[in-house]
């Protein structure tokens, strides 16, 4: 199995909790207590229908250990694992009354993320190694550590995560600070010389502005292509270059070929689709 680095159970574990919390609200699943004895055993497969790629199916399963310690889990494949409709991805059995409860939660979560990580796939596919894949901080509110998770197991790589881990310096800022050079000098008077820097442009003008004042990285924001080889060109290898801003799958060969260090997409997590992935039961047993 790849490591690609899950993240920390105190990061999910409140995903989890609250998930199940706005679904149970006050009262409880009231359909399963009524319906099924307490003590009613049950066994039940998590089958993709569609082909995809595997992402947060062990986090996804804690689901049921939260609800009740005696369900067991299987894990049959793996995160980062390619698997084509109808293969089992877990088998959990145990008291059916968790499964029950806990089947929409954990479909909701494992789906959502396979479907990142699916369409992740696809993109680095694309790209064919010209160009480095990575996804941005549009995120669901509360989601993210997961949904970038599910971007390293579809084979892309990690962007800032947040606003306290990267100097980056978008357009907002430099109007707000007074242009790229005066936006840099205090960028790096605030930074040790242990921070790269980044800086947004939307013209070449404004990118030779950013290498004359020392950007380690430059995003290339909303560039065509014939421009982004352009900027390639004038950049001659000093900073990194970034394309990014309103890339979709469809564009990301067009824009390796550039020749650009790194492809951003928000699109791999605000638009990527669920990965259709059903929770089948067997015989239930007990009284």
């Amino acid at each position: 199995m790849t490591d690609f680095r899950e993240p920390h159970r105190s990061q999910w574990d409140p995903v989890l909790a609250a998930a199940l919390a706005e679904d149970l609200g006050v009262a409880g699943d009231l359909t399963t207590d009524a319906v099924v004895p307490a003590d009613r055993q049950a066994s039940g497969r998590f089958v993709s229908r569609a082909g995809g790629v595997v992402a947060g199916l062990a986090v996804a399963c804690a689901v049921f250990e939260m609800l009740d310690p005696a369900v067991e889990v299987e894990l049959v494949a793996a995160d980062g694992d390619s698997v084509t409709a109808g293969e089992t991805l877990a088998v959990v059995s145990g008291p059916a009354r968790a499964i029950l409860t806990g089947e929409r939660t954990a479909l909701n979560l494992l789906s959502r993320l396979c479907g990142i990580a699916t369409v992740t796939r696809r993109v680095v596919d694309a790209a064919d190694g010209r160009a480095s894949i990575t996804a941005t901080r549009k995120t669901t509110p509360g989601l993210r550590a997961l949904e970038r998770y599910a971007v390293r197991c579809g084979g892309g790589s990690d962007h800032r995560f947040g606003l306290d881990d990267a100097l980056m310096i978008k357009d907002n800022h430099l109007l707000v600070a007074g242009g790229i050079a005066e936006a840099m000098r205090k960028a790096k008077s605030a930074s040790g010389h242990m921070v790269r820097i980044e800086v947004e442009v939307d013209s070449l003008t404004q990118l030779q502005e950013a290498l004359d004042a020392g950007a380690d990285v430059v995003l290339l924001d909303n560039m065509d292509d014939d421009t982004l080889r352009a900027a390639v060109a004038l950049n001659a290898g000093r900073a990194t270059l970034e394309a990014s801003g309103g890339i979709t799958p469809d564009r990301v060969a067009s824009i390796a070929a550039t020749g650009v260090d790194v492809i951003s997409l928000g699109w791999l997590t605000h638009s990527a689709p669920a990965l259709d992935i059903g929770l089948d039961f067997g015989n239930p047993s007990g009284c």
